[in-house]
């Protein structure tokens, strides 16, 4: 089934961690939340690796060098190589180095991964608009990120130097719940400027370029926990995807989802890297997973029967996809992800 005609999540019958020579895993939501690690994560992550699946960890978070990111995951319990981790902060930094002239001076807001991979295409960071910068780059700089930061972005970018951003996520999931993320700070200096900059992590192609380029994947699964950036990012790259639970999205907003944002599998955690996907196959004038039939009509989605709720919600997809066609289900499901405590 292509990913313009989805209506229904897939199956498998073999385990996605054979069926994939690469799983391109985001982290923030996915491996780990404010730092903890996610439960089932390591030990799912460890067996897919034992299994001979490569593990390349693609995040739109620029706040630190693929050094750091390894090495957090190697105290979790996850071995990583920095050649393992893949951010949007090269990945921006390789879309201005083909811009600006080699050498020039990048002003950074943002963290130290902004800056390693600066240096790594050959560009100087900067911390001033009055130092000469030829570009003007905006990552996650933390939660401590100072105002000024934002003010010196804007005194460049109104003097007509390009502005780049490593990503325009709205929200990130941290310790404590949902926090802002960088897309909002490049909505202060949009506000600030009233320019655009131009972006290059998930969804949009750099990203997925630089993927490619330092994993050299064959055939890649892409897994993650939002929408907007993971599951439209591998529809953009033509790719499959598995949609984890454990993060932004929650089960309205799957049943909500317009065609880009339909992951090819769903799962409640990282332990469905390790399990084959159950088919959902149309029934009874709706359609079926595991104990479950799910129907639209009358304003509302419908779920009858019992069993898994994952099954349940996979059902629930193929009935809100199938009834939105190209655009988002608008139908009442809430009582049936009530009877799937979802």
């Amino acid at each position: 089934m292509s990913q313009q005609s989805r209506t229904r999540p897939s199956g498998s019958a073999t385990a996605l961690n054979e069926a994939y020579d690469t799983a391109l895993l985001d982290l923030d939501g996915v491996v780990y939340a404010g730092g903890a690690a996610i439960a089932y994560a390591v030990e799912s992550l460890t067996t897919a690796r034992d299994a001979g699946m490569r593990l390349a960890y693609v995040t739109n978070n620029a706040l630190r060098p693929p050094d750091t990111v390894a090495a957090h995951l190697t105290e979790l319990g996850v071995p990583a190589e920095p050649d393992d981790v893949i951010t949007s902060a090269q990945a921006v930094s390789r879309l201005i180095a083909e811009q600006v002239p080699a050498g020039s001076k990048v002003l950074v807001i943002g963290g130290d991964g902004l800056r390693v991979a600066l240096r790594e295409r050959g560009l100087e960071p900067v911390d001033s608009a009055d130092d000469g910068p030829a570009a003007v780059v905006q990552g996650y700089g933390g939660p401590d990120l100072p105002w000024a930061r934002f003010a010196e972005a804007c005194y460049a970018i109104n003097r007509g130097v390009p502005w780049f951003a490593s990503n325009t996520d709205l929200t990130i999931p941290g310790a404590r719940g949902i926090m802002p993320g960088n897309g909002a700070a490049v909505e202060v200096v949009r506000i600030g400027t009233g320019a655009e900059p131009q972006v290059a992590g998930k969804p949009l192609p750099p990203m997925h370029r630089e993927t490619i380029l330092r994993t050299g994947a064959r055939k890649a699964l892409v897994v993650g926990d939002r929408l907007d950036t993971d599951i439209e990012g591998a529809f953009n790259g033509g790719v499959d995807s598995l949609l984890v639970l454990t993060g932004v999205t929650d089960g309205a907003g799957l049943l909500a989802a317009e065609p880009r944002h339909r992951p090819t599998y769903v799962d409640a955690d990282l332990r469905g890297l390790l399990t084959g996907q159950p088919e959902v196959t149309e029934r009874d004038g709706g359609f079926g997973c595991g104990g479950w039939t799910a129907t639209a009509g009358g304003g509302a989605l419908t779920l009858d029967g019992d069993g898994a709720a994952l099954d349940g919600l996979r059902a629930l997809c193929a009935a809100a996809w199938t009834e939105a066609g190209e655009g988002a289900c608008a139908l009442d499901a809430g009582k049936a992800l009530a009877r799937l405590g979802l």
